[in-house]
């Protein structure tokens, strides 16, 4: 299983060994892409089922808010459609928390695995400017390269303020422009002024490079690091 929903525990049949065979197929799927060192999107994926299972045990969330909600009417004057929760009885809610006892410390290894491979990976990770940095660095290039291969895939990236509930987060989208071979001639420097004349919009853009020194997958490990390692970077 590559998937699990987020409503995985109230969804379909409520028993503890059908609920335990799909966490565990679940678990066996991001065991084997942590070993193929692809982290993501799994561990967050891991992290998500971590707190909603969490905040279920210790009652921060409502059991309610994981059912799936019959139409009960609709208010034409608000203009919004009104829920009514499904009623679960005593049975279902005592196979509900055998389940979250067996799958949060299931979890929670996987959780830690998954970050010791992460931490393993950004050991192995440079991340340095491309030439001198302009003060303006919540849009720019990023520069993927690996050792022992000649491509580089060059990424635009561009930094956005969230507000979430009241508070202001940050956040880095990042898109590939294309994959170019590095020769005496291409070196960095002179990709960096490439781009600069063919993407017009960014006269003096923010560059960093990113190096691999093994061979990490980069959609699912290298992508994930570098935005990371931008929004330690990004000013303002």
């Amino acid at each position: 299983m590559s998937k699990l929903s987020k409503n995985w525990i109230t969804e379909g049949l409520i028993d503890f060994e059908y609920k335990k065979y799909q966490l565990l197929a679940y678990l066996q799927e991001t065991d084997r892409r942590f070993k193929a060192v692809q982290l993501y999107p799994h561990l967050g994926e891991l992290i998500e089922h971590h707190r909603n299972l969490s905040e279920l045990q210790s009652g921060k969330k409502n059991l309610s808010d994981f059912f799936p909600k019959a139409l009960d009417s609709i208010d034409f004057k608000e203009k919004k459609l009104n829920y009514e929760p499904r009623s679960e009885d005593h049975e279902v809610l005592k196979e509900i928390s055998q389940i979250t006892d067996f799958a949060l410390p299931k979890i929670e290894g996987q959780i830690q695995e998954g970050k010791t491979i992460y931490n393993f990976v950004e050991d192995q990770v440079e991340f340095e400017p491309v030439g001198i940095l302009p003060i303006y660095n919540r849009e720019g290039f990023v520069l993927m390269t690996r050792e022992k291969k000649s491509e580089i895939h060059a990424f635009q990236y561009k930094s956005s303020l969230l507000q979430i509930a009241g508070e202001r987060f940050r956040s880095i989208s990042v898109w590939l422009i294309g994959v170019f071979q590095k020769t005496l001639v291409k070196t960095l420097e002179a990709l960096k002024l490439e781009l600069i004349r063919e993407i017009k919009e960014l006269p003096n853009p923010a560059t960093y490079r990113l190096h691999s020194r093994q061979e990490f997958p980069i959609e699912e490990t290298l992508l994930p690091i570098s935005k990371r390692l931008l929004l330690q970077q990004v000013k303002g």
